[in-house]
């Protein structure tokens, strides 16, 4: 499972994932903008649970999660409605209590490989 380690001091947040071996990204940004972070978990129906990790500083948006044992980060980008992520061949798209996820691979208008509701 991946591990997530975020200090507000100055802007800056550590990223480490992975489990046994670790691998940590630091970034720093500019400002003193607070870093807010918090877990929603998702219900998914046939394709589990999805925990998501939103992480918000300033103008950075990030979500962190795992999909078939691979952690994803991805970063906000334009949407019309709701929150889109993108991070390697997945977007995650949320929108109030519910979220899509969408795997590029399988082509733009694929339909999504989860559909989810927040979990009570």
């Amino acid at each position: 499972m991946s591990r997530l380690v975020i200090s507000a001091a100055f802007g800056l947040f550590s990223l480490i994932v992975g489990a046994a071996h670790a691998a940590e990204v630091t970034l720093s940004l500019p400002g003193d903008d607070p870093v807010d972070r918090r877990t929603v978990t998702y219900e998914c129906g046939d394709a589990g649970t999805l925990d998501v990790e939103y992480i918000n500083s300033g103008s950075v948006s990030l979500a962190v999660f795992a999909h078939d044992g691979e952690p994803v980060v991805a970063a906000n980008v334009l949407a019309a409605s709701g929150a889109r992520y993108a991070g390697g061949v997945y977007v995650w798209w949320s929108k109030g209590k519910n979220g899509s996820l969408y795997n590029l691979m399988q082509g733009e208008d694929a339909a999504p490989v989860a559909e989810c509701e927040e979990a009570q």
